[in-house]
């Protein structure tokens, strides 16, 4: 039975008005429809029950065919009835009850009659329905009639036969490429419809012949389109000509964009809209070219139509995005949209403010968004939330005001996802702003106090345990985390023993009285947390938990698995070191790495990593504490047979590279796996150490190491070569086993350079002002450089300054090797014949890192 559709009255909100077709059965309307047979039709009852059965079909019911057959048949009876509004339904009906080819034959003549009708309404729809419901043969029968209906005079009917050529052009396009002479006039038409419909027709037509497109487009760029409609569509199939032609092509794309930028000054409003919003899409578009479709989507936001301020302020959203200066001139209309009354604009207008906002505008953005995020959705909580940590690490130092409003919003009510998105901002936070450290841990221990999410509470133990060791203080944190262990459930309560051991494990001076809350955790009530607390007692253990694992987990795995209870207790020294190779057939198939929600976590490897992996190298001991780790260098193209990037780790007087290296050939074992390194293009370093790796399986990633000892006090860099050499081994697919004879080879990589940014450690202060009053001034050293000649201040590598700014001023913080803390303050003028002058000013702890600094600079 078909459900009843209620809709809800728009004056009294306490009554319904229930659907016409409530409780209505197919059997019943099936009954009905025999009135369709009366010698003295009803119109207004046919009618009626045709509704009904259309209103069936909609609704998903089907009619068995037996049932279409004598429904179909009873309507074609109605032909012989006049009446204009029955006739409709009559066209209506037999669209959706789509008879098979032989029962079309029944209908045809009747539909061929009133297709050359002096009545246009029934030349319109006998059109559309021949055309729904016949095959390729009677449409070449038929093929000359819509080719006249094209140009008809009627709009009405040229409409209907160019709409019905889209529907065919699916399924028989050799029929209607041959109407192109009949559209391409359709296209001239002053019915804004038809030329609307003729010009998506052309277009389907000659999709497929890129040169038809361009010269279409060209054609019609140079007339006067009169269907906003197609001159919307115009637009779109001038902006897929630009992209196809090439970003900033000189001989191609020029005249399109002239044409799209004419189309900004337009009567009608969506041909105005979809122009700017072509232009902002561009590949490659200037600023220059930016400029006119941002002053216009300026104006649609203080439109009184709703639709225009929220296509105005999201393709601003997009912009800001990828080009945040552009839009800044909008920040004040949009402030306006905040308090709007449809959500989804205050929200990208709140979210495009986030990401144009300057530092100064922060604190009354935030005192704004206050106000606003109790009235909106969670979904639309966590798209101004992400803002909010973008925003926050572009702007490190009003880490207070955003990390407090966080906070706040954490404690009001809200959702898991929500909430996770809340939590997980902050932990980006800490872990990217240092300063952030000390009031970021609390707000998460003050949140976990009134935590009803497990999961979330499990989360932040994990890294409490993790980050709060290292905080000048870490006794503060103990507190909230035994309160988990007699407040929460048993899931907590495990995570919360194994916090609590890892703070006994890294801060000494906290054990003894950690250890008496862990023996409390012996009597507790679920088997998982006395476990945890037993284990955890023993120092031997809590080694072995929290230290590094000095074997593969899958050989660990698998002699666990082999051990065999007895008296002697498992011993894992036993566990072989080195990785077996799987056989290939039990290797799972590559396949696309999960995204989104089902993406495991990207944690990019940390200092403290990095440095547990080099103390397991004995000849790196001695180099003393790591100042600086690089981010990976790829030293391979991707998609070939071995995967090299290198790490390049920097001490007081030694350099480690580390090579990550992955064989990516299924068939193949390498061993004696290291990397030559040929030094001579830098002639301060002295090649001291190299630990090579001894097996590398498929597809399982392995590090080799090599170090270079460098003067100390000297900045020294070169460019270093690197060749990959290695024992090729052939493996057998069905048992994972190589061979046991294998064949010397090497691959060539990329070269290396270590340069002077490699010895400089960016860190943050929260107050540039005070750092920099406080260096002794005689360490500053100030000097002007010529930068040359620049169109603007973009053009000389400052990015995110405006096009128009004529002087800018960057303040730069870090830590020069040998723990020399370094303050520049850089200061960018563009002058009349577009010269760039830039002025360096450098303090440091150390009067020569700041000439040194300088020496870097005027090198180039």
């Amino acid at each position: 039975m078909a459900q009843p559709l209620i809709k809800k009255d728009d004056d009294r909100d306490d009554e319904a008005d229930y659907s016409p077709f409530i409780g209505i059965e197919k059997g019943a309307v099936l009954q009905e429809a025999r009135v369709f047979h009366d010698p003295q039709l009803d119109p207004r009852r046919c009618s009626q029950v045709i509704a009904k059965l259309l209103y069936l079909l909609n609704q998903g019911e089907t009619f068995t065919k037996i049932e279409g057959t004598e429904v179909f048949f009873a309507v074609t009876k109605l032909f012989q009835s006049k009446e204009t509004g029955l006739r409709r339904m009559v066209y209506l009906i037999i669209k959706e009850l789509s008879p098979s080819s032989d029962e079309v034959i029944i209908v045809t003549s009747s539909l061929m009659k009133d297709m050359n009708s002096k009545n246009d309404m029934y030349k319109a729809n006998a059109i559309r329905v021949l055309c729904r419901i016949t095959e390729g043969t009677l449409l070449t029968q038929i093929e000359r009639y819509l080719k006249q209906a094209i140009v008809d005079k009627n709009p009405v009917v040229a409409s209907a036969a160019l709409v019905s050529g889209i529907h065919l052009l699916q399924t028989n396009p050799e029929i209607v490429k041959r109407w192109s002479n009949e559209v391409q006039e359709a296209v001239q038409s002053r019915a804004a419809l038809v030329q609307f419909h003729a010009l998506a027709l052309l277009h389907q037509i000659r999709q497929n012949d890129r040169l038809a497109v361009n010269k279409l487009v060209t054609s019609l760029t140079r007339v006067t389109v009169r269907s906003p409609l197609a001159q919307c569509l115009l637009i779109r199939y001038t902006s897929q000509v630009i992209r196809e032609s090439g970003a900033n092509n000189q001989a191609g794309d020029r005249p399109f964009y002239d044409y799209l930028e004419g189309c900004l000054r337009h009567k009608a409003e969506m041909v105005i809209f979809e122009a700017a919003r072509a232009i902002t899409e561009l590949n490659g578009v200037t600023s220059r070219e930016l400029t006119p479709a941002i002053t216009v989507l300026q104006l649609f936001l203080s439109s009184s139509k709703p639709v225009l301020r929220f296509a105005a302020v999201r393709t601003l959203n997009k912009v800001a995005m990828i080009n945040p200066m552009a839009v800044t001139n909008c920040n004040i209309d949009m402030e306006s949209l905040i308090s709007d009354q449809n959500r989804s604009i205050a929200t990208l207008a709140i979210t495009t403010l986030l990401k144009t906002g300057n530092e100064s505008s922060v604190d009354r953005l935030m005192k704004q968004i206050t106000n606003f995020m109790s009235d909106i959705a969670d979904e639309f909580k966590i798209v101004v939330v992400e803002a909010i940590r973008s925003l926050c690490l572009k702007f490190p130092l009003k880490y207070r005001s955003l990390m407090n409003f966080l906070s706040n919003i954490l404690r009001e009510e809200g959702g898991f996802e929500y909430k996770k998105a809340i939590v997980d901002s902050i932990v980006i936070l800490i872990r990217d702003i240092p300063d952030a450290k000390e009031s970021g841990l609390l707000h998460l221990c003050e949140f976990i106090e009134d935590c009803e999410f497990t999961y979330l509470s499990t989360q932040i133990l994990h890294f409490l345990g993790i980050e709060g060791p290292k905080t000048a203080d870490p006794s503060k944190y103990i507190r909230y985390i035994y309160n988990r262990v007699i407040l929460e459930n048993a899931t907590v309560r495990a995570a919360a023993v194994v916090t609590l051991a890892r703070f006994s494990n890294e801060v000494e001076q906290l054990k003894p009285r950690i250890l008496v809350l862990l023996k409390r955790c012996l009597f507790d009530s679920d088997d998982e947390v006395r476990d945890r607390a037993t284990m955890l007692l023993d120092e031997n253990n809590m080694e072995f938990v929290f230290g590094s694992l000095d074997v593969p987990l899958v050989n660990l795995e698998t002699s666990l698995k082999n051990y065999e209870p007895s008296e002697e207790p498992f011993d894992i020294t036993s566990v072989p070191k080195e990785l077996k190779s799987q056989p290939l057939a039990d290797k799972k198939a590559p396949g696309k790495k999960p995204t989104g929600l089902g993406a495991p976590p990207v944690v990019p490897a940390s200092v403290d990593t990095y440095e547990k992996l080099l103390s397991s190298v004995p000849e790196f001991l001695s180099y003393g504490k790591l100042f600086k780790s690089s981010a990976p260098v790829e030293l391979t193209e991707a998609e070939t047979e071995y995967s090299v990037n290198v790490v390049k780790h920097i001490f007081y007087g030694h350099i480690v590279f580390q090579y990550n290296c992955t064989n990516t050939i299924p068939e193949q074992l390498l061993e004696n796996v290291t990397v030559i390194v040929d030094a001579s293009e830098a002639e301060e370093f002295e090649e001291v150490a190299s630990k090579p790796l001894k097996s590398l399986p498929y597809d399982v990633p392995g590090h080799t190491f090599v170090s270079f000892q460098k003067p100390q006090g000297v900045l020294a860099v070169g460019k270093f070569s690197n060749t990959l050499a290695f024992v090729v081994k052939e493996v057998d697919p069905s048992s994972g086993e190589a061979e046991e004879d294998g064949v010397e080879d090497e691959y060539h990589l990329e070269d290396l350079d270590v340069v002077a940014a490699d010895y400089m450690l960016k860190v943050g202060v929260s107050n540039f002002r005070n750092a920099w009053e406080t260096m002794d001034p005689d360490s500053e050293r100030i000097d002007e450089y010529g930068l040359g000649s620049r169109e603007s201040l973009a053009d000389a590598g400052t990015e995110v300054v405006a096009n128009s700014s004529r002087s800018h001023t960057c303040l730069l913080s870090g830590i020069f090797i040998g723990n020399v803390k370094v303050l520049a303050r850089l200061q960018f003028g563009l002058e009349k014949n577009k010269e760039v002058a830039m002025k360096l000013a450098v303090r440091s702890d150390n009067e020569v890192v700041s000439d040194t600094i300088h020496e870097i600079v005027a090198s180039g």
